[in-house]
């Protein structure tokens, strides 16, 4: 990829233009970098509502009708549903069962199971099921 840089006078004429054939992944990244894109969820700790950066998080799970977002060590309860949080999240966030959205970027190694479903286990150690129907996404995002 060729890359092309024109020294400006100010801040303010400061930007970045981006050609390309295809919005890849990695052509995402690159904006959420350049545009210091850093995401936050909103999260119940101690009764507070805090920021918990997206970059932070390992999985978010439903269950009986309430959300939770699981990082490294916590794990805090969220207002929001599934669905508006995979709205929300970035591409490196993917939904692998009907209550489970995960971040690739947390996954240490994947095995695939007998039944067709696949074991993720992520960077903290924890072993997450893949479902079959979301089998296949994941497999073209991890590129295998």
């Amino acid at each position: 990829m060729r890359v092309d840089i024109k020294q400006v006078d100010s801040y303010e004429d400061e930007g970045a233009v981006i050609s390309a054939v295809n919005l890849t992944d990695d052509i995402k990244s690159a904006i959420d970098i350049l545009e210091n894109n850093c995401r936050v969820i909103p999260v119940i700790a101690d009764g507070k509502t805090v920021m918990c950066k997206t970059e932070a998080v390992y999985y978010i799970e439903s269950v009986d009708k309430r959300t939770y977002v699981y990082t490294k060590e916590e794990c805090y309860e969220t207002k929001y549903r599934l669905y508006e949080l995979e709205t929300m999240l970035n591409f490196y966030f993917l939904r692998i069962s009907k209550a489970m959205i995960i971040n690739i970027k947390k996954i240490k190694s994947v095995k695939a199971e007998l039944n067709g479903r696949m074991r993720a286990e992520l960077l903290n150690g924890e072993q997450i099921t893949i479902s079959r129907a979301y089998v296949k996404e994941l497999k073209g995002k991890l590129g295998i």
